[in-house]
């Protein structure tokens, strides 16, 4: 399972590294077909001309759709999924635990759910023809992000659950926090100024 641990940020790291060279690749395109025409440089348009990147914006957005949804998962594994818990943190303790412990549950069965009528939505797409306008890419393939996110976003909840019956934590976000860079000593860390004296 160790595999599984930082599958969200792989995934988003290489999907947010790919639209940004696509974008830059399609938008250097446009600008060199522009000054190509420009400057009357027959030669060069005629080549850039025959390079087509029409589908390089349509590409981009599902790229974004992907991040988006393995993101959400992400967010219930790091504890920076929205959620609105002050009633339930002035609650008597045990009181808390079994909400927070409801909540992970109902979160987890609400995104199985999800999950699952986007198996079938995919499943149905597929025996279509339907394609994507720009790429002419299948369109099952787009919508796959709903049950693959979903399903990671439930397990994700199951895992929270899990380790808060085991030890009594959520997972915290720290926002000072930067994973793989840790001050050498705490009297280091910078203290916040005040305001005037």
């Amino acid at each position: 399972m160790k595999y599984l641990d930082h599958l969200e940020e792989w995934l988003i790291a290489f999907l947010i590294a790919a639209a940004t060279l696509l974008i830059f690749v399609a938008v250097t395109h446009r600008y060199a077909l522009d000054m190509a025409a420009k400057f009357h440089m027959a030669a060069v348009y005629d080549a850039l001309f025959k390079i087509n990147l029409s589908w390089a914006q349509e590409l981009c957005i599902y790229m974004f759709v992907w991040m988006a949804k393995f993101g959400a998962a992400y967010g219930v594994r790091t504890g920076i999924h929205v959620g609105v818990d002050v009633l339930v943190n002035n609650l008597p303790e045990k009181l808390r635990m079994r909400f927070i412990l409801f909540s992970l549950f109902a979160g987890a069965f609400f995104t199985a759910v999800i999950g699952s009528f986007g198996v079938r939505f995919v499943w149905t797409l597929a025996h279509t023809d339907q394609t994507s306008p720009d790429l002419e890419m299948p369109m099952w393939i787009v919508y796959l992000a709903i049950p693959l996110g979903s399903y990671l976003m439930s397990f994700r909840f199951l895992q929270v659950a899990w380790k808060f019956i085991r030890t009594g934590q959520l997972p915290q976000h720290d926002v000072l926090h930067v994973e793989g860079v840790e001050l050498p000593d705490a009297n280091l860390a910078p203290q916040p100024t005040g305001g005037a004296r």
